[in-house]
């Protein structure tokens, strides 16, 4: 018998290896980064690339703010070239943090998306905290 999930063949081993060794290359998760920001040092910057408001009504602690339209050369000269830029947007259903590492990517940053963003946060139970 054939269920939709064993229709199209299960990659092999070896290329299933490859995959998913290079997804945590590009990703992280929620409980990764909180037990980072809970290190005695950070080899990471963690990014919101939400508006400014979003920003201030509600972020995960040790954040800065960079929208991803101010990711440009000029701007980011401003931060550390050999740490790790984590970049994060509204959830699942934004792209934003997608646009911020394409431009982090392009100027030379290492970078990785935190999946899930506020929506994969506050699912798993970790707080926000808010400028007001």
């Amino acid at each position: 018998m054939t269920t939709p999930i064993t229709q199209t063949p299960a990659a092999s081993s070896e290329a299933a290896l490859e995959h998913f060794s290079n997804l945590l290359k590009f990703e992280t998760d929620c409980w990764d980064t909180h037990a980072s920001l809970n290190a005695a040092e950070h080899d990471f910057i963690l990014v919101d690339v939400r508006s400014p408001d979003l920003f201030a009504s509600g972020h995960i602690g040790g954040a800065i703010n960079i929208p991803h339209g101010k990711m440009i050369a000029s701007y980011m000269k401003r931060y550390p070239s050999d740490k790790v830029f984590v970049v994060y947007c509204a959830g699942p259903h934004c792209n934003g943090a997608d646009k911020a590492a394409t431009r982090l990517a392009g100027l030379g940053l290492p970078v990785k998306l935190m999946i899930g963003g506020v929506t994969g946060w506050i699912d798993e139970g970790f707080s926000l905290v808010s400028e007001s």
